[in-house]
């Protein structure tokens, strides 16, 4: 009898040690899932074929940096069915997924994304709107991140700055999931404008004695001022040449961005308007960039042309007109308003 309630207590114990065990192991599954950290700061695609197994989009992930553990990947997602309830397609992962998140994905069959397009020259405003418009998320949570996010030093805003992300958000055609956050959503097109400006580019900036910054500052107002493309370096020239004569940039695109760019034709008043943005009122660069400009714009500071012009007037087709003196200048600025 007392050899039985041994035995009893013995397999009781061992029952305990092996439920512990199971909820030590399948706990620590949970957590590592949780504490997936894949590489890279750009949503990756993956197409999932018809009948691939597990193994199979298990090495795939991991190939393309989306999970950093194939052995817990593949008990996940045998713990979840994945096998059976798997869906070929073509899927989209973020760079915070974590690996539970990773098998949600792939056993819901989650494989809708959405193609959009930045066009040059739009601000975190209209990008903002332009989400909204297509359902990837709130436009007033993209707006409230792009204040201060700011993932690269060179980012980094002073005072009186409206946007810390406003100029490095480029502009281009993505492809994304429907269900990305905002903030994976910025940090991808922040990401992509930091692959753009390579160091042959960053290389020249030095060699103008401009920091990064600077030179999307410019760019931004060269992208608003531009109607075609020859003028681009030429109003960059323009700009520089300003500079270093210390004379204000005397940009009205920079009032435009003040007033929200509701108002096409500026008057004299509203060059007076109150902003660290106001190009008529203070000398030197404003803030921060004016919009998010394109790479013809960048490369147009980068390599400006060689001109002594100060001034430049468009005319109602949109070419402009370049001058070296100021009445040079507004004997065209009657020409092209009569």
């Amino acid at each position: 009898m007392q050899l039985k309630f041994i035995r009893n207590q013995c397999l009781a114990h061992r029952k305990i040690l092996l439920e512990a065990f199971a909820l030590f192991f399948f706990s620590g599954i949970a957590y590592l899932g949780l504490a997936n950290l894949p590489t890279g700061d750009e949503p990756v695609f993956v197409t999932i074929r018809s009948g691939m197994t597990t193994r199979e989009i298990g090495d795939l992930l991991y190939r393309d940096g989306i999970i950093n553990n194939v052995y817990l990947f593949r008990i996940l997602a045998q713990m979840e069915g994945l096998q059976k309830s798997l869906q070929a397609g073509e899927y989209s992962f973020t760079p915070d997924m974590t690996l539970r998140h990773v098998v949600d994905v792939l056993a819901k069959g989650d494989t809708d994304y959405i193609q959009f397009t930045i066009p040059e020259g739009y601000t975190i405003d209209q990008i903002a709107k332009l989400i909204e418009e297509k359902k990837l998320g709130s436009g007033t949570e993209f707006k409230a991140l792009a204040k201060n996010f700011t993932p690269y030093d060179y980012m980094r805003p002073g005072a009186g700055v409206i946007y810390a992300s406003e100029g490095f958000v480029f502009p281009d055609t993505y492809k994304v999931s429907r269900n990305i956050k905002e903030k994976d959503l910025l940090q991808m097109m922040v990401t992509h404008f930091d692959k753009q400006f390579t160091p042959a580019m960053r290389k020249q900036a030095q060699k103008l004695g401009l920091s990064i910054r600077e030179v999307i500052i410019l760019a931004s107002i060269v992208e608003k001022e531009a109607k075609i493309e020859r003028d681009r370096p030429i109003i960059a020239s323009v700009f520089l040449n300003r500079l270093k004569k210390g004379m204000p940039l005397q940009s009205d695109a920079t009032i435009q961005y003040i007033l929200g760019n509701l108002k096409p034709d500026l008057t004299i008043e509203d060059t007076k308007i109150s902003s660290p943005y106001n190009a008529y009122q203070h000398a030197g660069l404003p803030p921060g960039p004016i919009a998010n400009p394109g790479l013809a714009s960048i490369k147009a500071v980068l390599q400006p042309a060689k001109t002594d012009y100060l001034y430049f007037v468009a005319d109602k087709q949109g070419m402009n007109h370049f001058s070296k003196t100021y009445e040079e200048h507004m004997a065209l600025v009657e020409k092209v308003r009569s």
